[in-house]
């Protein structure tokens, strides 16, 4: 029994130490951020990775997860005589939940798992250390620039998933199922507010922070073998999965 409460109590304290290194990380990251010199060129080159890479990704997965909302929605309201309302139910879904929630899973897959890959290659293969030797941070040349880029990237490419998902849901309902059109954009202006577009804005943010903090803590310090860039990589693209799902249900508690 004794082992028994000695192996949790070992448990919780790894995890604990664990959770303060992640966060000093981030501290880190940040506080570099501000020290000159400013990388702007990286951050330019990171906003095309995390933002124009992850692009065709983004239209095409707000596209059809719209038309597929015009189907179900349809169907959902038809039940009531209220299919006009279409258009609302359709801006709301997206706007405050399955758009950040779902650019946030694109861009995980696309970016953040190449992020962690990447970081985690160059711990197993010395270029990190050899940052070091060189006096340049690798926090500060490696970890901020993707900090910065993914807090700008993530609610442009949210926008972008919100704007393309209403419009698939606009053919579906419109276009196929004969809704009308006066009714699908009125009942989208009668019903969403600047609260709706505030609460998806802060969520994209937040998520982006948290897939970049995520993917590039367990690049950095991956295990300096292969087994350990591998490992590394899945556990990021996991991790930021259930972070993404459990920030977004206390922000929506917090923001509704």
């Amino acid at each position: 029994m004794l082992f028994f409460f000695g192996q949790i109590g070992s448990f919780t304290l790894r995890q604990l130490s664990e959770m303060g290194r992640i966060f000093l990380f981030l501290l880190s990251a940040f506080a570099l951020a501000f020290r000159p010199p400013a990388k702007l060129r990286l951050i330019v080159y990171h906003l095309k990775t995390i933002g124009v890479d992850s692009l065709s990704v983004v239209l095409l997965s707000g596209f059809f997860t719209g038309m597929v909302m015009g189907f179900q929605g349809y169907y959902s309201l038809r039940k009531f005589n209220a299919e006009s309302w279409l258009g609302s139910a359709a801006a709301l879904s997206l706007l405050r939940e399955l758009g950040p929630v779902l650019a946030a899973f694109m861009v995980t897959g696309r970016t953040g798992s190449a992020m962690a890959a990447e970081l985690g290659t160059m711990r197993a293969t010395e270029q990190i250390d050899a940052l070091y030797s060189m006096a340049i941070h690798p926090v500060k040349y490696l970890v901020s620039p993707r900090i910065i880029a993914s807090l700008i990237a993530m609610p442009l490419l949210t926008a972008i998933f919100d704007v393309v998902g209403i419009f698939g849901a606009y053919l579906i309902g419109v276009g196929l199922l004969g809704v009308s059109s006066g009714s699908y954009f009125a009942g989208m202006e009668n019903s969403v507010v600047f609260q709706d577009v505030f609460s998806g804005f802060v969520k994209s943010v937040s998520f982006g922070l948290i897939i970049t903090w995520v993917c590039c803590y367990k690049g950095f310090n991956a295990p300096p073998m292969a087994t350990g860039v591998s490992r590394a990589t899945t556990e990021s693209v996991v991790l930021s999965f259930v972070l993404v799902l459990v920030w977004d249900y206390f922000l929506t508690s917090i923001m509704l």
